[in-house]
């Protein structure tokens, strides 16, 4: 487990208050301007040996991502882009580190901006997230006051600005490029790539986009080391992750941990096990709602990091786990995410505009048993037309939890199917007798 004293969020539960007295009382803002005076190069240098890797779902390298940006200036603006959309069912980490500690993203954003070379930096939030965009614009405003923001940012010759923009509840926008296309006003889609942000992002100009976590660790990580970040974790894997346990738990709860702690370990000793004991554990889908699910013999012991549950053909994710106990109607569950990818897609590419809508209709066949049994095949052949065949990855997260049902719940469907043919066939010989 990980020790207090390498907690990043300290105020994660929201027990202090979240202005910039009480987050300077917890560490933030300290010297500053020591880390800026470090030059862009060693904080991408610094970055880069800590190991920290996107905690928006991709697991990309940071340092990387930033390093992609261009090093010398035409005299134009650079923007960084932070993704605060956070539309991944079961995914809660970004809200409560928006709502109870905001200076750290603030923060976050200047010394991320500096090392790109932005001249500002927008907030994309959700738009349901009300009260969360009203405390990060409240520790804007504090950082300007206090001249940690805006011209001569902390007295480091650096001027950064900071703007806050509110979404309106589209899932898509949480893809990068559709969120960019969305801030400049336009339909939330995504576009092709290339050209990459870091090269025409935001109004054609060099943009980086990272997600509200990466941003918020990287004070600390500068305030104590790379080493100390590395050694967090796993080769490959390393530092600290918010993880959201939601679903059949006796205590739903966000919890930062250690990348690399078992499964098992993270729900039983944070969220109090699962309802009615592990003994009772169907399956858990380990990274919001776009990943595979693992059946109860993969969680006894599978490690929360990135190569770990891509070995068991899963994947990290957002870090939500949801876990289900023996009650439910696993075929049930992943025809309503088949639903929900369906409404959200934007319609832009056809294996996704049209393919999510026809797996949906056959989900909830499969749901009631009224299908065939090659369908079964029929339906795993299309997510995988339909996966790796779109311009942005909602293709993929619509084919994804379909395709772990069939691996690992196809008796299941089949057991549905067989039974309602039985039924029928009952009800046939009834009705002719």
């Amino acid at each position: 487990m990980l020790r207090d004293e390498d907690r990043i969020f300290t105020n994660l539960y929201g027990f202090e208050d979240f202005r910039l007295e009480a987050a300077r009382r917890r560490g933030d803002w300290d010297n500053t301007q020591d880390i800026l005076a470090l030059g862009r190069d060693r904080i991408i240098e610094l970055v880069k040996e800590s190991g920290l890797r996107g905690r928006g779902g991709a697991g990309f390298s940071t340092g990387m991502k930033w390093s992609f940006m261009p090093k010398k200036s035409d005299g134009g603006p650079v923007y960084l882009v932070v993704n605060a959309d956070e539309g991944e069912p079961g995914t809660c980490k970004d809200r409560d580190i928006l709502r109870h500690d905001p200076h750290k993203l603030v923060e976050g954003c200047l010394i991320a901006g500096f090392a790109i070379g932005a001249t500002a930096c927008y907030i994309y939030i959700r738009g349901e997230f009300y009260d969360e965009g009203s405390h990060v614009q409240q520790a804007i405003d504090e950082a300007y006051a206090a001249g940690l923001i805006g011209r001569n940012a902390c007295g480091s010759g650096y001027d950064f600005d900071i703007y806050l923009h509110r979404g309106a509840g589209a899932y898509i926008c949480g893809e990068e490029t559709a969120l960019i296309e969305s801030l400049e006003g336009k339909k939330g889609q995504p576009r092709n790539k290339p050209p990459f942000p870091a090269m025409a992002g935001l109004y054609a100009r060099p943009t980086t986009v990272n997600n509200v976590e990466t941003i918020a660790v990287v004070p600390t990580i500068l305030r104590r080391g790379a080493t100390w970040f590395a050694g967090l974790g796993r080769p490959k894997n390393s530092g600290t992750k918010v993880f959201c346990i939601s679903g059949h738990v006796n205590r739903p709860c966000n919890v930062e941990e250690e990348m690399g702690i078992p499964l098992r370990e993270l729900v039983e000793k944070h969220a109090g096990g699962v309802r009615g004991g592990w003994d009772n554990l169907l399956a858990i889908i380990p990274g919001g709602s776009s990943v595979p699910m693992l059946p109860r013999e993969t969680c006894d012991t599978v490690l929360m990091d990135f190569d770990s549950l891509r070995e068991v053909r899963s994947g990290l994710g957002t870090a939500a786990v949801i876990v289900m106990d023996r009650s439910t109607d696993v075929v049930k569950a992943i025809a309503r995410l088949s639903k929900f990818y369906m409404h959200e897609s934007c319609g832009q590419c056809t294996p996704c505009r049209e393919g999510t809508g026809w797996m949906w209709r056959v989900m909830e066949r499969m749901v009631k048993g009224q299908a065939r049994i090659e369908e079964i095949d029929m339906l795993l052949d299309v997510s995988k037309e339909i996966e790796g065949h779109t311009i942005c990855a909602l293709g993929d997260a619509a084919a994804w939890p379909i395709q772990g049902l069939i691996r690992n719940f196809r008796p299941e469907m089949e057991r549905r199917i067989l039974e309602y043919r039985t039924r029928a066939e009952r009800g046939t010989r009834a009705a002719a007798e």
